[in-house]
C-alpha cells in the first residue's frame, strides 16, 4: 500500500463538501496522526475534542475562543488546543481555511498544571 506522503492545499479543499456544516475532510493519516482541512461558513459549530489538535490558519482572520482566552489569528498562525476544551473560530472571514491536526491518545498527551486549568475554566 503506497501511504500519501503530501496533499497539496487545492487538493485538500476540493475534498470539503460544498453544502451542510460538514466542512472539513480527513486528507492524511498515520499513526495517531490525523490531518483534516476546515473551512467553516458563517458560524463554526465545533464541540470539544477528545485528542489534542493543532490549527494552522491559511487564509482568514477573526478571533478564536481557546477554552477562557479569546485571540485574534490571522494567516500562518498556529493555534494549540489541549484535548477536551471547548473552542471554536468567531467573528471570522469568509475565506477562513485551517490545517488541523490531530494527534496523541484519546483524553491527550499528559497534562501540565497550565493545560488543567484550561480544562477546568480557571
Amino acid at each position: 500500500m503506497n501511504a500519501k506522503r503530501r496533499v497539496t492545499l487545492s487538493e485538500a479543499l476540493e475534498e470539503i463538501p460544498n453544502t451542510g456544516e460538514k466542512r472539513f475532510a480527513t486528507v492524511l493519516t498515520r499513526g495517531t496522526l490525523e490531518i483534516e482541512i476546515y473551512a467553516p461558513r458563517g458560524h463554526d459549530p465545533q464541540l470539544p475534542h477528545t485528542r489534542d489538535e493543532i490549527y494552522v490558519v491559511v487564509t482568514g482572520s477573526g478571533l478564536f475562543i481557546n477554552g477562557t482566552e479569546k485571540e485574534k489569528f490571522g494567516p500562518g498562525d498556529v493555534l494549540f488546543v489541549p484535548a477536551g476544551v471547548e473552542h471554536r473560530f468567531v467573528d471570522f472571514t469568509d475565506d477562513l481555511v485551517v490545517w488541523v491536526f490531530f494527534y496523541g491518545p484519546e483524553g491527550g498527551e499528559q497534562l501540565r498544571h497550565m493545560d488543567e486549568a484550561l480544562i477546568k475554566g480557571k
